[in-house]
C-alpha cells in the first residue's frame, strides 16, 4: 500500500472514529452519515419549495397560476354606475368583436367592459352586431376562468338594462348559464349570477319571462330547479292581478304545486311564496259571499279552485300549505 493511501485511510476512520466509539457496527457503510446529511438537505429544500408554492393562486384548472394567471389581479370589476363612457366609439366599435373572441382573456375582459359602456351610453350602436356580440358574451360565460366569467356575468346585466324587451329571442343560452353559475360556482361568481338574474326580472316583461323560465322547474339539476323556482316567485307579483288572469293562474298554481315537495328547501320555500301569492290574488279578484255552513266549498273559493285544478293529493298539499300560513298570520297578529 502507498504512503499517499495509508494517509487516506487514516483520514477516514478519524471521521468515522466518533460513530465507532458510540457502538455502530464496523460493518455499516462509512458513507452512510454523509448520505443521509446529503438526503436532510435535499428534503429541506424540498419542503421550503413545497411551502412557496402554497401560497401561489391556484388557476381554476387546480394548478398553480403561471404569469399570465396572475393577470387575475389586473381585472376590476368596475359598477355600473361608475364606467366611463368610451373614448371613440367607432374605434371601439372596429375592434369589439375581435376584443371578445381574443385568446387573450384580459383583453376579453376589457372587450366585455366595452361592451358595458356601449350598452348604457351608446346601445343603438350596437343593435346590428347584438347577436353576435351575445354569442361570444355566452362564450365567456361558459369559460372555467371565473375572472372573466365574472364579468361576463356583468355584461349579461348592462345588456338586460340597456335592451329589455328586446333581448328575449336571444335569451334562452344566456339564462341557462346564468342559472347554473348562480348554483354552482365560487361564492362571488354564484352572488353575481343572482345579482344579474335579479336585473333580468326587473328589465324583462314578466309575460316574456315566466315562459323561459318555467322550463326549468323540470331540471334534472335540483339547483337549476330550485334558482327557476325562485326566480319565478319574485317573478309573478310583477304580473299585478290583470297579468296573472292573462297568463293564467290555473298555470300558476300547478308551478307552485309541482314545487312543494322538490329535492332542495329553496324549491319548496320559493313555492310556498307563490301559492301565498296566488292566493291572494285569486281571493281579490274571486270575493266569496259569506254562506251558510256547508261540507262542499262555495264555488269561487280557493278550497274549490284548487280541487278543480290540480290532482286531489297536490289540492291537499297546497291548501294544508296557505292555510298554515293565513292560520300563523292571524295568530301572529
Amino acid at each position: 500500500m502507498s504512503i499517499i493511501s495509508e494517509v487516506a485511510l487514516r483520514d477516514v476512520n478519524k471521521v468515522y472514529e466518533p460513530e465507532r466509539m458510540n457502538g455502530n457496527s464496523s460493518n455499516q457503510n462509512p458513507t452512510k452519515p454523509l448520505v443521509e446529511a446529503l438526503d436532510e438537505n435535499i428534503e429541506e429544500k424540498q419542503k421550503k419549495k413545497m411551502a412557496s408554492l402554497v401560497d401561489l393562486p391556484i388557476g381554476c384548472e387546480g394548478t398553480e397560476n403561471s404569469g399570465t394567471e396572475a393577470a387575475n389581479l389586473e381585472v376590476e370589476y368596475i359598477e355600473s354606475e361608475n364606467l366611463e363612457d368610451v373614448n371613440d366609439v367607432d374605434d371601439c366599435l372596429k375592434t369589439l368583436l375581435s376584443g371578445l373572441g381574443s385568446k387573450d382573456w384580459v383583453a376579453v375582459c376589457d372587450a366585455l367592459n366595452n361592451v358595458r359602456r356601449l350598452s348604457i351610453y351608446h346601445k343603438e350602436t350596437i343593435v346590428v352586431i347584438l347577436s353576435d356580440v351575445i354569442s361570444l358574451v355566452l362564450k365567456s360565460l361558459k369559460n372555467p376562468r371565473s375572472a372573466l366569467c365574472k364579468t361576463a356575468i356583468m355584461t349579461s346585466a348592462d345588456i338586460f338594462k340597456a335592451y329589455n324587451d328586446d333581448i328575449i329571442d336571444s335569451l334562452d343560452p344566456l339564462l341557462i348559464q346564468l342559472l347554473l353559475r348562480s348554483s354552482q360556482d365560487k361564492r362571488f361568481v354564484c352572488e353575481a349570477a343572482e345579482r344579474t338574474l335579479n336585473t333580468l326580472t326587473s328589465s324583462v316583461s314578466p309575460l316574456l319571462l315566466l315562459p323561459k323560465l318555467q322550463p326549468y322547474i323540470k331540471h334534472r339539476n335540483p339547483r337549476i330547479r330550485a334558482k327557476a323556482s325562485m326566480f319565478i316567485s319574485r317573478t309573478v307579483p310583477r304580473l299585478g292581478v290583470d297579468g296573472i288572469e292573462a297568463f293564467g293562474i290555473d298555470k300558476l298554481i300547478q308551478i307552485g304545486a309541482s314545487q312543494l315537495n322538490d329535492q332542495l328547501p329553496e324549491s319548496r320555500d320559493a313555492a310556498r311564496t307563490l301559492l301565498l301569492e296566488l292566493k291572494s290574488v285569486y281571493e281579490k279578484s274571486h270575493a266569496v259571499e259569506p254562506t251558510a255552513s256547508s261540507e262542499e266549498p262555495a264555488v269561487d273559493s280557493w278550497e274549490h279552485f284548487c280541487q278543480s285544478n290540480l290532482s286531489p293529493l297536490s289540492a291537499q298539499a297546497v291548501l294544508r300549505v296557505t292555510n298554515t300560513a293565513r292560520q300563523g298570520l292571524a295568530s301572529g297578529s
